[in-house]
């Protein structure tokens, strides 16, 4: 998708900025390309600085409830330092590195509700202009596919997906949030667990497993967590089907008795994700699902606390 706008802070004939992005998901710690492309209006200016700004919609918990809005994680400056003449045409092409940690918000070519997108900032006479959101998507590293397979494979199926602000205590994060995918347990779980969020914190040697059970009835026990970090290099020598069964029989080994089945609050985070989507039989598609279409986004707010930057515009439905 392009998009393509007025320079708001030069008025009526000013330059206006259009952001095209190479096609196709991205990996965690992969390169996003693409350029900027810049039109001259009716008058030169000095382009002083073009900055392109990762942002994804994230959920926090305050006093009052729950509110989302747009947190940056990653700054990088692509060009400047040239004239701008009347009616000329300029072209910047970038790649950038993105994050280790960015989430993953596309699974089998199906999106998760997770929304990120890269907003174009320009310094120009004196002022900085920010462009619109331009999404783009990001795929699972093989380890991550991996581990969501297993679930799959195992009978486990998608619930949802949401970006969480806060630090997971612990663990090596690195971003000012994170990312919950939640599972809905297989049959052979559902009389203990309510679910297991899957936590993803990838890094250049690697990734650590975050696994969370929410558990039922009254077994007195708080929800189950534990840890695994597992090399890139791992991937292909693993039997990812009975180490992932392993992983879920310790959670589950923490709840005992069936008792009443009941929703708990969620420890290192919650939120109420996308809409259930139909899910598709455990097989070789593993957590695939088919999204149910016309998801609502999330209402943008202001500000929340200080890690949400002010939102003048709502992102583009569609």
């Amino acid at each position: 998708m392009v998009f393509k706008r007025l320079l708001g802070s030069l008025g009526v004939g000013g330059p206006t900025v259009e952001t095209v992005l190479e096609g196709g998901a991205v990996l965690p710690g992969g390169t996003l390309r693409g350029e900027v492309r810049l039109a001259g209006g009716s008058s030169a200016y000095d382009i002083d600085r073009i900055t392109l700004e990762l942002v994804a919609r994230v959920e926090a918990e305050h006093e009052e409830g729950e509110s989302e809005g747009f947190v940056s994680f990653a700054r990088y400056e692509v060009g400047g330092g040239f004239r701008l003449g009347e009616e000329d045409s300029y072209r910047v092409p970038f790649e950038v590195t993105l994050p280790w940690e960015t989430p993953v918000n596309q699974l089998h070519g199906e999106p998760l509700g997770i929304h990120l997108g890269v907003r174009t900032e320009v310094d120009v006479a004196g002022a900085k202009d920010k462009g619109d959101f331009d999404p783009f998507a990001v795929r699972p590293l093989p380890v991550q596919e991996a581990v969501l397979e297993a679930f799959g494979q195992l009978g486990f199926g998608f619930r949802s997906a949401d970006l969480e602000l806060g630090h997971i205590n612990g663990s090596g994060q690195q971003l000012p949030f994170y990312q919950e995918i939640e599972i809905i347990p297989a049959p052979a779980y559902a009389d203990r667990l309510n679910e297991i969020e899957v936590t993803f914190l990838a890094h250049p040697g690697g990734t650590e497993i975050v696994l969370e059970a929410d558990g039922r009835g009254g077994s007195g026990v708080d929800d189950a967590l534990n840890r695994h970090t597992v090399g890139h290099d791992e991937v292909a020598h693993t039997d990812w089907n009975t180490v992932v069964a392993g992983w879920v029989d310790q959670l589950a080994s923490r709840y005992s008795g069936y008792g009443h089945g009941h929703d708990h609050g969620h420890g290192h985070g919650s939120g109420s994700g996308m809409s259930t989507g139909a899910m598709v039989a455990a097989g070789a598609a593993g957590l695939a699902v088919g999204v149910v279409g016309g998801m609502v986004a999330a209402e943008v707010v202001d500000e929340v606390g200080d890690f949400f930057e002010g939102d003048e515009e709502e992102e583009e439905e569609g």
